[in-house]
Order: structure tokens, then C-alpha cells, then sequence
């Protein structure tokens, strides 16, 4: 599952650097560049987690989190990222409903730790779903979903399974035959072009989504690996 999460940042470089941050986690990430616009968002629908900076333009950041907790009644986890490193500052948000408290500057794994511990706080945290990654492919190994770049790719089962078995082992060369044993559970006698086929079909489907790339390599004489 993909959690959505609110970045309430009016600095452009600090809003983007927080959206790939979340991006590369997997996370879906909405930008807000001010309190009001934050408020606007809110109205429309409830993130998973909110990430909220509290000089803003608008509704400050202080503002915006007394209204999702009195006006709204929402329990969304709220992580306060701020320049204002006072102990006073940070104790006041907290007991005025913050979730956390992350100083400017920060690290993404400190980030990205905060946010995984405040969503196990509500029950949402990661499912546990195995992600198998080589360069801007994806492969989700319980849904058996494969994106490359973000952008979701079809796949019969036979690809996928070629897929798969490449990428779990992405120094490996796999021949043809071992290839056809593993996937297709039979005995290869050299003359089925089957593999050559869904290999070569694989490669055009992940063509079309990412041109600049390319993922199998043929090892002539021998098989396939990533390449």
C-alpha cells in the first residue's frame, strides 16, 4: 500500500527535496506552499501523515495544526519540520497535538525513520511487501506488481517469472535451458524458441516505458542476465 503524505513547506528547494525523499520510499508525496493551501487540500480529503513546517505563509504552521486537531478532530499523524530548535517551541507543539518534532536541517533517514514509526503508531505501517529494485525498475513481489519509473507495466505470468528470476540474482547469467526448467517446470531440448520469445517480448515492454535504458542482456552462446 501506497501512503499518502502532505508536505506543508513554502521554501521550494526544502518542499522538493522532501518529495523526493518520500518518492524514493515509495511514498506518495502532496505538496501544500502554505498554510491556506495546506487547509484548502484538507478539505478535499485526509492524508496518511502530514510533514509541517510552521513559518508559512497564510495559516501558520501552528495554526494549521490546531485546526486539524480541534476544528477537523483529525488524529492524522502530524511531524512538525522546523528551523526553531528551542526546547520551548518543540514542547509546546507537542503538547498542542505534533506527533514529532524534526529540526532543520535534517537527514532523509531521520526523516523517513519518523515517519515509518508515526504510521506504525496508527496501524499503518509498512505491510512488509518485498520490493525487488535495479535502476528505475520496481518489481512488488506479493502483488507481483512491476513498475518502471513509476509507471505501471503488464506483463503475462511467464515474463514476469523471467523478470523475477533475473533481478533476484542481477550478476547471475541464466541459460536457456536452466530458464525454461525453472520457469516453465519441463525439460528444454534446444530447438524451443519460447524463451527467445518472452524475453524478447519483455525487453520491448520495458522499451516502451523507459527508452533511455536497457535491463537483459544477452550473453551470446550462453543466456540471459541483467544488464
Amino acid at each position: 500500500m501506497q501512503y499518502k503524505i502532505f508536505v506543508v513547506e513554502d521554501e521550494p528547494d526544502i518542499s522538493g527535496l522532501l518529495v523526493k525523499i518520500l518518492e524514493e520510499a515509495d511514498y506518495r508525496a502532496v505538496q501544500a506552499f502554505s498554510g491556506t493551501e495546506a487547509g484548502l487540500l484538507l478539505e478535499r480529503e485526509m492524508p496518511d501523515l502530514i510533514l509541517l513546517d510552521l513559518m508559512l505563509p497564510g495559516m501558520s504552521g501552528e495554526e494549521l495544526l490546531a485546526d486539524i486537531r480541534e476544528n477537523r478532530q483529525s488524529n492524522v499523524p502530524v511531524l512538525i519540520i522546523s528551523a526553531k530548535d528551542a526546547l520551548s517551541d518543540k514542547v509546546a507543539l507537542l503538547q498542542g497535538g505534533a506527533d514529532d518534532y524534526i529540526t532543520k536541517p535534517f537527514e532523509p533517514e531521520e526523516v523517513l525513520a519518523r515517519i515509518q514509526a508515526a504510521l506504525r503508531r496508527v496501524g499503518k505501517g509498512p505491510a512488509g511487501e518485498k520490493i525487488l529494485t535495479y535502476k528505475n525498475l520496481k518489481i512488488y513481489m506479493d502483488s507481483r506488481k512491476v513498475t518502471v519509473g513509476g509507471k505501471k507495466v503488464g506483463l503475462t505470468a511467464h515474463e514476469y517469472d523471467i523478470l523475477c528470476l533475473l533481478m533476484q540474482n542481477p550478476g547471475k547469467v541464466y541459460s536457456r535451458e536452466t530458464l525454461y526448467e525453472m520457469i516453465w517446470h519441463g525439460g528444454y531440448y534446444g530447438e524451443n524458441n519460447t524463451v527467445n520469445v518472452h524475453v524478447s517480448n519483455l525487453r520491448k515492454k520495458l522499451k516502451e516505458k523507459d527508452e533511455g535504458e536497457e535491463y537483459i542482456q544477452t550473453v551470446y552462446g550462453i543466456g540471459f542476465k541483467l544488464q
